[in-house]
C-alpha cells in the first residue's frame, strides 16, 4: 500500500508567492527607514591609503570599520573574514565603508564622490600562483585547510597493480541564481538590535551579530523575512550584510535597508568552488580498481568562510559510488585575492562526483571496456565501506535503479547506435550515478545538538517552532505534512511562522540537506509525546534535542568512521545531440530514478529533482563563469547564462521506497542529491558523442574544439 505521507498536497506557501502577497525584505518598509549602499574595493589585492569623504547632508551617515563596538570578524570557521576592510583590501568588491541616507539617489551619488587612494600589492589570481607565491595572503603556504586519509593498504595495491591510470578534472563557478536577491534591514530600539533578512541559518546571523556588537544575546533578535530561493547561497553570506545594517542601524538610530542589486550581486555574493582533481587508480589483472589515490584542490578566494566544511564533504564523495578496497584521500583549500567562495547545493560533493565518474570514464577507455559495464562491477553493496571506513549498513538499491533507468532511456540500444553514427550530428548518451551523505559531516549534529518543538494551541491547534526556514525547498508543507499527519489533524491547523529567535529553538542551519531527516524526525518524536499528552493542558510544548543512532562511529582527527548517518542514491541519463560544426549541445532527455527513503511529498521531491538537475545540466553546460584581474566578468543574467524553461529537457523521474529507520516517517535527504549526477552524465554524453575525454566543465565549444582537433 503507498504511503499517505507521500501523497502530493498543496504548498501552503504558493497562493501567497504566486499572488504577490508574499512579503520579502525589499517589500518591508518601517517608519523612518534609511537606505545604505556599499562602497567597493576595485582592487584585488591592495594597502588602503586614504578615503577622502564629501561633506554629508544633514541626515546621511558613514558607517565603517570605526563604528563595530565589538569584533570586526564574520563569526565562522576561521573567523578571519571582516565586516569592513581594515589597511588591506583582498578581493575585488570587499566592503569598505557603507554610505547611509534616506533618499537611494543622494545615496548613489555620494558612493560616487568618494575617492580612496591604494598602495597595489601583488595578488594571488590562480590556484597555481597560490601555490607558489613567495609572499602568502593567508598562513604560511596558503591553505585554509588541508586533509588526508587512507583506507587499506594503497600502497601494496600500487605497487602489485598491472596498470595505473591518472587523470585530471577541473571544474569552474557556479551561481546560485536566486530569484531575490541578498538583502538585510536592521534596527535598533531600546537598546535592542533586531535584523530581519532573507537567510537560512537565523542563528548564525544571531551568532555573528552578537560577536560583531559584544551585545548579550538577549540584546540580539533575528526574524527571517521570507526568503526567494538561496540553495547555499545564503547560508554565511547574510551574516555580512547584516552586520552592515547592525552597524548602520545603532550609529543612525534609524532602520536601515540594504539590498543589493542584482549586478552587485553577482559580482561579490560567494559561488561554488573552482577545483582541479587529480586522481591516479591502480588496476589488476581482471580489470577491478583496487586502489584508488584522490588529491582534490579548491579555490577558496580571499578569506576562508565554510571552505574547510566544503572540502571535507568533497573529499569524503572522493570514491563516488564505488567499492574500492585501498583508498588514500588527500585535498586542501588555497587561498586567493577571488571573491570568498562558500555554499552552494551539495556543498563539495558535485566536485568530486564530476571528477570519480569521469576518472572511471576515463579507465574503462583505457582499458577497452564498456563504461557502463566497468561501473555495474564497481558498485558498492550493502556491508561494504565508505572512502573513510564507514559501513553501509542500510539496504542498497543502486542496482535496481540503475536497470530502471537503462530501460527507461533505452541506454544499451542508444550507445551501440550512436557509436557508430557520422554526420554534423552526433549524439551521446551519458550516466551519473551517485549517493548523498544526509545531515551534517562526522559529529557535527551531535555537536549542535539541533533541537525542534511542538507547541499545542487552543482549538485543535499545533505550532513548530525551528529554526529551519522556507527558501522554497517545501519545508513550510513538508514538516507542516509531519506534525500534521502524526497529531492527526488537518495540515491547516499547523502554525508554522518564519523562524524569530526570540521565539523558536536552535534547530540547527536550513543546510546539508538536514531539513527533512533530522528536524523532520524530531519534529515527529515530538509530536507523538505531544499527541500522548494532548489532554494534559490548553497550551502544552514537547522539544525534542537530536542524538546520532548509537551505532555511529566517528574519528574526527582521523576522519575516519561513519562520516553521515544515512545516504540517499541516484541513478541519471543525459542524452545529448552536438552540432559539430559549432559545437553546440542540445539535451534530448532525461532519465532518473532517486532513493530518498519516503517521499513526504511526491510532488515537492519531483520539484527537487527536476531543478537539481537543471542545475546540474547548466553547471556541466553553460554557466561560465571566469574572472580578469580577481573580478568577475559575468555580471548579469545577460553575460552569465542560466538555463531557462526553454531550456529545460523533458525529464522522466521515479523514485523508489527504501524507508530509513530514523526519519520521519522513512525519509532520508533529497535537496542536494540530484545536483551531483547530472554534470558527469552530461559530459559522459558530450564525450561519448565527440568521441573524446571532457575532463572540465562547463564544457564550453571552445574546449570541445580544441579536444577534437587534438
Amino acid at each position: 500500500m503507498k504511503n499517505t505521507i507521500s501523497t502530493p498536497v498543496d504548498r501552503l506557501d504558493g497562493p501567497d508567492k504566486a499572488s504577490g502577497r508574499a512579503i520579502y525584505t525589499d517589500d518591508i518598509r518601517p517608519d523612518g527607514l534609511l537606505f545604505a549602499r556599499t562602497l567597493r574595493s576595485d582592487r584585488p589585492r591592495a594597502r588602503i591609503l586614504d578615503i577622502k569623504l564629501p561633506e554629508l547632508p544633514d541626515g546621511y551617515f558613514i558607517v565603517n570599520k570605526n563604528d563595530v563596538p565589538g569584533r570586526n570578524r564574520i563569526k565562522m570557521l576561521e573567523d578571519d573574514w571582516p565586516f569592513f576592510a581594515e589597511e588591506v583590501v583582498n578581493y575585488v568588491g570587499e566592503p569598505i565603508l557603507l554610505v547611509v541616507g534616506p533618499d537611494r539617489e543622494q545615496v548613489n551619488q555620494i558612493l560616487k564622490s568618494i575617492e580612496i587612494s591604494y598602495e597595489d600589492l601583488p595578488p594571488v589570481l590562480s590556484l597555481e600562483d597560490a601555490i607558489t607565491a613567495e609572499s602568502p595572503i593567508f598562513g604560511d603556504d596558503n591553505s585554509f585547510a588541508a586533509y588526508e586519509f587512507q583506507k587499506g593498504d594503497p600502497d601494496s595495491a600500487f605497487d602489485a597493480a598491472k596498470t595505473i591510470i591518472e587523470g585530471e578534472f577541473k571544474t569552474g563557478y557556479h551561481e546560485q541564481a536566486y530569484m531575490e536577491p541578498q538583502g538585510m534591514i536592521g534596527s535598533y530600539t531600546d537598546g535592542k538590535l533586531t535584523v530581519t533578512g532573507s537567510m537560512q541559518c537565523p542563528f548564525y546571523v544571531k551568532n555573528a551579530m552578537v560577536q560583531l556588537t559584544g551585545f548579550p544575546e538577549n540584546r540580539v533578535q533575528v526574524i527571517q523575512a521570507t526568503t526567494g530561493g538561496a540553495f547555499g547561497g545564503k547560508e554565511e553570506y547574510p551574516s555580512l550584510l547584516a552586520g552592515h545594517v547592525a552597524m548602520a542601524a545603532i550609529k543612525t538610530g534609524k532602520p536601515v535597508k540594504l539590498v543589493l542589486e542584482r549586478g552587485e550581486d553577482l559580482a561579490v555574493t560567494t559561488k561554488r568552488h573552482p577545483s582541479v582533481s587529480r586522481y591516479r587508480s591502480a588496476v589488476d589483472e581482471n580489470g577491478r580498481v583496487t586502489a584508488m589515490e584522490a588529491d582534490i584542490t579548491l579555490d577558496g578566494g580571499a578569506y576562508a568562510g565554510l571552505s574547510a566544511v566544503v572540502l571535507q564533504r568533497a573529499l569524503f564523495a572522493a570514491i563516488g559510488v564505488y567499492n574500492i578496497p585501498n583508498v588514500i584521500v588527500r585535498g586542501r583549500v588555497l587561498a586567493t585575492n577571488h571573491v570568498p567562495s562558500g555554499a552552494f547545493r551539495g556543498f563539495g560533493a558535485p566536485q568530486a562526483f564530476f571528477a570519480v565518474e569521469m576518472h572511471m570514464e576515463q579507465i574503462a577507455a583505457e582499458l577497452g571496456m564498456n563504461p557502463l559495464t566497468f561501473k555495474e562491477i564497481h558498485l558498492v553493496q550493502k556491508g561494504d565501506t565508505t572512502a573513510t571506513g564507514g559501513v553501509l549498513r542500510d539496504e542498497i538499491k543502486i542496482r535496481e535503479m540503475l536497470n530502471r533507468v537503462l530501460k527507461l532511456s533505452d541506454y544499451r540500444k542508444k550507445e551501440g547506435m550512436f557509436a557508430s553514427r557520422k554526420g554534423r550530428f552526433r549524439n551521446g548518451i551519458g550516466l551519473g550515478i551517485y549517493l548523498h551523505g544526509c545531515g551534517f559531516t562526522g559529529k557535527g549534529e551531535e555537536i549542535i545538538q539541533g533541537t525542534a518543538t511542538v507547541r499545542k494551541l487552543a482549538e485543535d491547534r499545533a505550532e513548530i517552532l525551528v529554526s529551519n526556514v522556507e527558501m522554497g525547498q517545501g519545508a513550510q508543507t513538508t514538516l507542516r505534512k509531519i506534525v500534521a499527519t502524526t497529531l492527526e489533524l488537518p495540515i491547516e491547523n499547523i502554525d508554522y511562522p518564519n523562524p524569530d529567535t526570540d521565539r523558536v529553538p536552535d534547530s540547527g542551519p536550513t543546510v546539508a540537506s538536514r531539513t527533512v531527516i533530522i528536524v523532520g524526525h524530531l519534529l515527529e518524536s515530538a509530536a507523538k509525546e505531544l499527541k500522548a499528552r494532548w489532554d494534559e493542558n490548553e497550551v502544552l510544548s514537547v522539544s525534542k534535542s537530536y542524538r546520532h543512532p548509537s551505532y555511529i562511529q566517528w574519528d574526527q582527527d582521523k576522519l575516519q568512521g561513519d562520516a553521515y548517518p544515512a545516504y540517499s542514491w541516484g541513478v541519471v541519463a543525459v542524452e545529448v545531440e552536438v552540432d559539430t560544426l559549432t559545437y553546440e549541445t542540445a539535451i534530448k532527455g532525461v532519465w532518473a530514478v532517486h532513493d530518498v527513503g519516503v517521499a513526504i511529498d511526491e510532488d515537492i521531491i519531483r520539484g527537487q529533482i527536476e531543478g537539481g538537475i537543471l542545475q546540474g545540466l547548466g553547471y556541466a553546460s553553460i554557466e561560465v563563469m571566469d574572472t580578469e584581474n580577481g573580478a568577475y566578468r559575468q555580471r548579469s543574467f545577460t553575460d552569465y547564462i542560466i538555463p531557462t524553461a526553454v531550456d529545460a529537457p523533458k525529464i522522466e523521474s521515479e523514485l523508489v521506497d527504501n524507508p530509513y529507520e530514523y526519519g520521519p516517517f522513512g525519509a532520508k535527504c533529497a535537496g542536494e542529491l540530484p545536483i551531483a549526477g547530472a554534470a558527469p552524465a552530461y559530459a559522459a554524453a558530450v564525450g561519448h558523442a565527440l568521441g573524446i575525454p571532457v575532463h572540465e566543465i562547463p564544457a564550453k565549444p571552445e574546449t570541445l574544439i580544441k579536444r577534437v582537433e587534438k
